[in-house]
């Protein structure tokens, strides 16, 4: 197995892919979207998905469960009201109603030590609800 970094509050560790493909999409914009999931069985956090670069924040909205917890990462591309193109990455704790307790927890305790592997990250939305993390949410964030 390849280098991981560990999250030392809950005895999880961040697999090397997650990092490398956060990096791909954050300088060379091969990907719009990565999906992250927890395996308890092997105490890793791997990629669940990746979004190709022509791909939308709906592919993205669509690939997240309805009954477990996922984090995210969302490039959003955008153009200022001076007409300067823009880019901001989200970071998503998706966490929803019908998901288990126990998962929200172990996503809940982990979602920091995620974070600090993938550097570079400008905002967070915590969602668990469709409608607490809609295109108009994003678009906002992003002004």
């Amino acid at each position: 197995m390849a280098m991981a970094f560990k999250m030392a509050t809950t005895g999880m560790w961040v697999a090397d892919e997650c990092k490398n493909s956060f990096m791909e999409m954050k300088w060379k914009k091969s990907h719009r979207y990565i999906v992250f999931k927890i395996d308890e069985k092997s105490k890793l956090v791997t990629v669940d998905k990746v979004g190709g670069a022509g791909e939308g924040y709906s592919d993205l909205t669509a690939s997240l469960p309805d009954d477990d917890c996922r984090y995210a990462v969302f490039d959003f591309d955008f153009v200022t009201v001076d007409n300067c193109r823009k880019s901001k990455i989200f970071f998503i704790a998706w966490a929803p109603s019908a998901s288990k307790i126990r998962a929200k927890i172990l996503y809940a305790t982990s979602k920091d030590g995620i974070r600090r592997v993938l550097d570079g990250i400008h905002y967070e939305v915590q969602a668990t609800d469709p409608s607490e993390m809609g295109f108009d949410i994003i678009q906002d964030r992003a002004k």
